[in-house]
């Protein structure tokens, strides 16, 4: 390789570092041991990184951008945590960060203009027109828990989590599972219910539409979560468990069974996603999916810093743990 065409990305992969280390590293920020400081820098100087290279395209401010939709109590439990990693990582970076609440009928570019950001990330579900209309200001963007052909994503392994939660209710024994979605326009949603039916077929267990609902949107309470649950334990033969594509809809699911009556998880056991903080202090405690909802925002970040705009979109997948806890387990 030629002198002056190693890239940060190169050099992160030759120590087994991250990019945002080598790039802390190569820019004297705090933050590391002497030790991964020295690493880096002999490596660059031995691969014949172009120093120069760190002043050029300076990103100096980035737009947060999130979604009304999700500006919810309900919703607010898995972003705020996401803001947080990306303001974690501005910060460590000396980038300022604007967070912009945006409407489909609000004019988002008047926003960016007001703001003047070098780069944009945005957060969560986003109508085709609005990102199209994003992209075509030029500035580099990140996609956070969405994906979009062309566009450079990091999401969570949502596919992955919807297999792993459905097939921990199957191993204890539970057949006649149900699955609480959102709107399957989302892609992280969409992406859940596919690892919950590949659980299914794998497991030879019929999947029954019946036991498939979408949860209605009826303003910011919990009534569509309410209403699907009556609609489910209504059935002739009601579900034994219930998978539900975030914690925030399990935990209302989980009241409306404890309110009708039913014991968790001895009568139905109940599986959230996200793992934020309510799961593991509900009574009973919320079986959940975990996703590492600071690394989202900050592997953005990261994205946008290192991510040449020449190369190909890339899509990025972090790992996800399943969390059992007594809303599933009858020991």
């Amino acid at each position: 390789m030629a002198v002056g065409q190693v890239t940060i990305r190169d050099i992160a992969d030759a120590t087994g570092l991250s990019v945002g280390t080598v790039s802390r590293a190569l820019k004297n920020q705090a933050g590391m041991t002497e030790a991964t400081r020295t690493k880096v820098r002999e490596a660059a100087l031995r691969m014949g990184y172009d120093f120069s290279q760190l002043k050029k395209g300076r990103i100096r401010r980035i737009a947060f951008l999130l979604h009304s939709q999700h500006n919810t109590l309900a919703s607010s439990p898995f972003f705020s945590p996401v803001l947080h990693g990306a303001e974690a990582a501005c910060r460590r970076e000396g980038i300022a960060l604007s967070f912009i609440v945006v409407g489909p009928a609000e004019p988002v570019m008047e926003q960016i203009r007001l703001h003047q950001p070098d780069a944009i990330l945005c957060a969560g579900f986003f109508e085709p027109e609005v990102l199209a209309a994003l992209k075509q200001t030029g500035k580099p963007m990140v996609l956070v828990d969405m994906q979009r052909r062309g566009f450079t994503s990091v999401n969570p392994d949502n596919a992955l989590g919807g297999y792993l939660a459905t097939r921990h209710l199957l191993r204890s024994g539970r057949r006649r599972i149900a699955m609480l979605s959102g709107s399957l326009a989302h892609f992280s949603i969409q992406q859940r219910n596919r690892g919950f039916r590949r659980a299914l077929f794998e497991a030879k267990v019929h999947a029954d539409p019946e036991l498939e609902v979408i949860v209605p949107q009826l303003g910011d309470g919990d009534d569509g979560v309410a209403e699907a649950m009556r609609s489910l334990l209504s059935l002739p033969r009601r579900p034994d468990a219930v998978f539900c594509y975030n914690d925030s809809t399990a935990l209302v699911a989980m009241k409306h069974c404890l309110g009708a009556g039913l014991k968790i998880p001895f009568d139905i056991a109940v599986v959230g996603f996200d793992d934020i903080s309510a799961a593991a202090a509900a009574i009973p405690p919320l079986s959940t999916v975990h996703v590492d909802k600071e690394q989202l925002g900050a592997t953005g970040v990261d994205l946008l810093l290192h991510h040449k705009p020449e190369e190909p979109a890339a899509e990025m997948t972090l790992p996800v743990e399943m969390i059992v806890r007594e809303s599933s387990c009858d020991e």
